[in-house]
């Protein structure tokens, strides 16, 4: 299987979620003995949990009791510190690893069966002949359709350890009867680097998701492929990223600032201080760079922004970040579950904290700032941030940068309401333009067999008939009516992006969506005016 990532501004919520992942890189001084010594704090929760299991006069899931008061602790903390279920653990761990062991397809449950995407290219299905619109029918036996069954067990059932080996009954279009395929499991990537195209004939483009186990090495690789292209400067743009990995946005950064330039410094409770600087391995430190940052940008997303920008490497372009400047560390509970736990703050190479004040508000406040954000204005007009003159700091080039609730960018772009309304997000986040596309292609898998993806994402245009067909399409799956004539031009363009992404795979959907950017046209504008 393969999960795939869209270029859309994600939920004030899972960005915080996953952004937790940054760390990993302290340690604790204190002993384990000292660490989990018995005391009465300790003794008295026990206690109370022997009673309910014991004495309460009803039968008790006292596990669940237990993941009721570790949530409960935590949720007196900061915002950042979160409790992961021994269910939820392994998905986690997977997904910010960035590949797992499968047979390499993105699917789509349609009409109560499993229906293939695309194959992953290079991957085991791909080599095996699997092919888009293909219906997998079974798994070494097992059926895998039916109203019953659920993507869940379907993951299940086709994972597997690396190079073993699972037998799939296809039904293909066409095909006079099912064909039978033998695919040998291997790793499959988690895309984190949506992206890697020139923009212009020396402005490069690289869209990253996430800072996984494997974006770096992601990162590189299109990074290489760019100035290979001729690139001599680099839109990296971080919209939409919630962090991750401290340790991957480091490594990110070392590849734009010289050797011996500060990248950030974190601090514990106890006050130690360690310092990250970069080496002399950077490919990238004689270019120019433009960092694209939004309100969902965070965590290592705004280490790699304030890093650069507070060496006066390139210009930040955008709206101001998240904001998250605190460090967790994974920390495992015993019985499959883990905690991620704040450890430490990290600052900029100003001296600047950009955590945003918690400790006065409650968490949902904390997570509903992006409302409050809308509300003032902020997102439309730069005048409307917020600075304290207190928390103002020095580049050593002298330009003045702010602490105290994210990255400000050098250059400001309002949010583009027109893409940004509630029904065009509704669509996206229940992939209706996805489904769509899909069952448009499966009548006829053939059509776009003689189009380049240069000349499609060039030349095609969505007509107005298929418009039609997707509000129809949109309103048999919902029970209020929606029509398109307000946005009629940014549907046709999402129709086209998702059908790019479905025949041509990763990068084309940001390819289509990217020509009308306007933070993308503002990062050409200046390029352009660069000397």
């Amino acid at each position: 299987m393969f999960y795939k990532k869209k270029y859309l501004p994600l939920f004030l919520g899972v960005a915080t979620a996953a952004g937790i992942f940054i760390g990993g890189k302290l340690n604790f001084s204190d002993s384990p003995d000292k660490l989990f010594s018995t005391n009465s704090k300790k003794e008295k929760l026990n206690r109370l949990i022997d009673y309910i299991e014991y004495d309460y006069v009803d039968d008790i899931n006292t596990d669940s009791i237990v993941d009721v008061t570790v949530n409960g602790i935590l949720n007196n903390l900061d915002p950042h510190s979160v409790y992961i279920p021994k269910e939820d653990l392994e998905r986690v761990t997977e997904n910010m690893k960035g590949d797992f062991v499968g047979i390499g397809v993105s699917f789509y449950t349609y009409r109560d069966t499993i229906t293939v995407i695309r194959a992953i290219e290079g991957g085991p299905s791909e080599k095996a002949g699997i092919k888009g619109g293909d219906r997998i029918l079974m798994a070494n036996g097992d059926s895998l359709f039916g109203n019953n069954i659920i993507d869940g067990d379907i993951v299940k059932r086709l994972k597997g350890p690396i190079n073993s080996k699972v037998d799939l009954t296809v039904y293909r279009k066409g095909a006079p009867k099912l064909l039978n395929f033998t695919v040998k499991r291997g790793v499959i990537p988690i895309k984190s680097v949506d992206a890697s195209y020139m923009l212009t004939n020396k402005l490069g483009y690289i869209k990253v998701n996430r800072f996984a186990e494997s974006t770096y090495k992601e990162f590189k690789k299109g990074l290489d492929k760019l100035i290979d292209s001729g690139a001599t400067e680099i839109a990296l743009d971080l919209r939409g990223n919630p962090g991750g990995f401290l340790s991957i946005a480091e490594q990110m950064v070392d590849e734009f600032l010289g050797k011996n330039k500060l990248i950030l410094f974190t601090k514990d409770k106890r006050g130690h201080i360690e310092e990250s600087y970069a080496t002399k391995r950077g490919s990238f430190e004689n270019g120019n760079v433009y960092v694209l940052i939004d309100e969902n940008s965070a965590s290592a997303s705004e280490i790699v922004a304030g890093a650069l920008q507070d060496n006066d490497k390139g210009v930040i372009v955008g709206r101001r970040s998240y904001g998250k400047g605190l460090v967790q560390r994974e920390m495992d509970l015993g019985d499959g579950s883990a905690v991620r736990l704040t450890v430490s703050r990290y600052y900029t190479p100003t001296g600047r904290s950009i955590q945003r004040p918690y400790k006065t508000i409650g968490h949902k406040d904390y997570y509903d700032e992006y409302s409050e954000r809308l509300d003032s204005g902020e997102l439309l007009d730069p005048t409307k941030i917020e600075v304290a003159d207190s928390l103002k700091f020095k580049t050593p080039k002298g330009k003045i940068v702010y602490g105290g609730g994210g990255i400000i960018p050098d250059v400001f772009v309002p949010i583009d309401n027109t893409l940004h309304n509630e029904t065009l997000q509704y669509i996206e986040q229940y992939q209706f333009f996805d489904n769509f596309i899909f069952r448009q292609l499966d009548l006829d898998r053939h059509a776009y067999d003689g189009i380049s993806r240069k000349d499609f994402i060039d030349s095609f245009e969505v007509d107005d008939d298929m418009v039609v067909k997707f509000q129809d399409y949109v309103n048999t799956q919902t029970r209020s009516k929606i029509t398109f004539v307000a946005y009629h031009d940014e549907v046709k363009q999402y129709l086209k992006a998702s059908l790019a992404e479905q025949l041509y795979g990763n990068g084309a959907f940001e390819e289509v969506i990217n020509k009308t950017d306007i933070m993308i046209e503002e990062v050409i504008k200046l390029s352009e005016t660069a000397h």
